[in-house]
């Protein structure tokens, strides 16, 4: 799904999971300042659009996901995972309900895979699940915009900004308006200072919910029914995840910005040492300068000094060991 706002003057397209969408619009700084004192947008049309419509929509979801949502009231956002049977991490999806539908945004190239579970479980209840990113774009509003919603769009409000769920057909005209426009690199460079964890980023075949800090957020534990809630429940009261995840000071006078993989050891063991964990999102940040997400093994000192590759790196506790 390519973005025609990649037609645009000064766009320079993302690449990996992002592609489709522009990675910046000419100045990564400042497209960052501008999110972070509330003004522009980011265009994230390129994530899937997924719709859940019925009158059992709210029960059938509770029955499924990690999240209590029989009560959901329209308007309201939250966030909730599918895990597989033994608990690791499949889905990450981002919901609102209008009060008729569930709406939900997911990664780029992750809706297939979601819509066929969600078709295989539907069974006896009164559900439709639907495919609309073909006529829905997702647009992000940082916090404090004070942008307008055109008509029949769909709003998802949380405290980090909002999520429109934007006709496909009006994207151009709406960035046009309520510009200026800022690419995925400075939305993720926000995301990494917020601690944010992004599934296919942060994640990885067996990650498990509390290793991302997720208990809480994405994942009510006062809830049973749902596939993987096994592992939720024993994790959660033995305290013992294997790993957690840090945000990393990146030593600002390397010219290299240690990548997705990059391994994570002990300054004191030196680039040859033991591996310890690894980087996940690496950002260059208006104001911190290069910062970084990885997953350590639990049981690294929490004011360890550590090597990303072999950039210094000063941690900062995301989830506690």
């Amino acid at each position: 799904m390519k973005s025609p706002l990649l037609s645009l003057p000064g766009a320079v397209p993302a690449e990996g999971r992002d592609e489709g969408v522009a990675a910046h619009y000419g100045d990564l700084f400042r497209e960052q300042r501008a999110l972070a004192d509330g003004s522009g947008l980011v265009d994230l049309s390129h994530r899937g659009v997924v719709t859940v419509s019925g009158a059992d929509r709210l029960a059938w979801l509770h029955l499924l996901i990690t999240q209590h949502v029989t009560e959901l009231a329209p308007g309201r956002a939250t966030e909730a995972l599918i895990l597989s049977a033994n608990g690791h991490i499949e889905h990450a999806l981002y919901l609102v309900d209008d009060g008729e539908t569930v709406w939900m945004h997911v990664e780029p190239g992750t809706r297939g895979d979601l819509i066929a579970y969600l078709e295989s479980m539907k069974f006896f209840y009164r559900v439709e699940v639907a495919d609309r990113t073909e006529d829905f774009a997702v647009v992000y509003l940082p916090a404090g915009s004070i942008a307008e919603v055109p008509d029949g769009a769909v709003v998802r409000e949380t405290p980090h900004g909002r999520d429109l769920f934007l006709p496909r057909a009006g994207l151009e005209t709406y960035a046009a308006v309520h510009g200026p426009l800022a690419g995925v690199l400075a939305y993720e460079a926000l995301r990494v200072e917020a601690h944010r964890p992004r599934l296919g980023f942060e994640t990885d075949h067996r990650t498990i919910p509390h290793e991302l800090g997720l208990i809480g957020v994405a994942v009510h534990l006062q809830k049973g029914c749902y596939r993987g809630q096994e592992t939720v429940a024993r994790v959660h009261n033995l305290g013992k995840p294997p790993r957690r995840l840090v945000f990393l000071h990146l030593d600002g006078s390397e010219v290299h910005l240690p990548g997705p993989g990059t391994p994570v050891r002990l300054a004191s063991d030196g680039p040859e040492g033991r591996q310890l964990g690894f980087v996940t999102t690496s950002a260059r940040h208006h104001e911190l300068g290069p910062i970084a997400l990885a997953l350590v093994k639990r049981n690294v000192a929490v004011d360890a000094p550590l090597l990303a590759g072999d950039t210094a790196a000063a941690q900062e506790t995301v989830v506690e060991p």
